[in-house]
């Protein structure tokens, strides 16, 4: 009588023995895969910036035509309490000011020429470059769509931070989304390990997350300016995104573990 354990013995024996007769299909098929990474990776990331620009024409659209008044005006009371203070202790309002900060011109600046230094350091200079010029036509369209809308500020609730320009789109969500998205997914690009890179990309997605959600807290932006900031800010990120893969395949960009020749 045949055991159950030889009967299991067997079939792994045969599993390998299939295997070891498959490896050279199999390994044609993960070079062929790792081949078509790079196309996938663009045409996904042309997707995204199509994607993001559309959602954020549809905000504008709708905007202007107050069609989104309803929805501004519940979603900005959630946060505040009957009596018009924004919920939850005295300190998570100091707490969502200094998240916002975080998403400010001074902070956002610091952490763009940070990171360009540390990418200067590397030996990672073309990409030091392409930082900063990504960065900074993102800023400027930013600056430039907030002037074209001029768009009032919430009137409905008083607001928990000092504003200084008109209210649509969010310059805190699109300018966080440009700068931690950008900052990490070109920082993740450009390592070789895979934990290194989601984590990177994790970490930027969740700053730009909380910088948004903070606006709406403290009362200084509606909710459709903070989706729109959103949109177009992750759409800006994609596309310096899709353009550092293109760059990294001509050699002008240095490729994940790759530093610059010395001068």
């Amino acid at each position: 009588m045949v055991e159950p354990g030889e009967i299991e013995h067997g079939r792994r024996a045969g599993w390998r023995r299939w295997l070891e007769r498959r490896r050279p299909e199999l390994s044609a098929g993960r070079a062929w895969l790792a081949g078509r990474m790079p196309e996938a990776s663009l045409l996904i990331s042309l997707l995204i910036v199509a994607g993001g620009i559309w959602l954020f024409l549809e905000i504008a659209d709708e905007m202007r035509e107050g069609e989104l008044r309803h929805f501004d005006r519940t979603l900005l009371l959630a946060f505040r309490d009957a009596a018009g203070q924004p919920l939850g202790p005295a300190w998570l309002a100091e707490a969502m000011r200094d998240v916002t900060a975080l998403g400010g011109t001074t902070v956002l600046t610091f952490i763009t020429l940070a990171a360009a230094g540390y990418l200067e350091l590397a030996g990672i200079r073309r990409a030091a470059v392409f930082l900063l010029v990504a960065i900074g036509g993102g800023v400027a369209l930013g600056f430039a769509l907030k002037a074209g809308f001029e768009r009032p500020r919430p009137d409905l609730v008083t607001a928990e931070a000092r504003v200084f320009s008109a209210s649509f789109p969010s310059a805190h969500s699109m300018l966080s989304a440009i700068v931690y998205l950008t900052l990490g997914m070109l920082l993740a690009r450009v390592q070789p390990r895979r934990r290194l890179r989601l984590y990177l990309i994790g970490l930027a997605i969740l700053l730009t997350l909380a910088v948004g959600v903070s606006r709406v807290y403290l009362g200084v932006h509606w909710p459709s300016d903070v989706l729109a900031g959103w949109a177009l800010g992750a759409s800006w990120a994609m596309l310096c995104w899709a353009v550092v893969l293109w760059l990294q395949r001509k050699g002008e960009v240095e490729q994940p573990g790759e530093a610059s020749p010395p001068d």
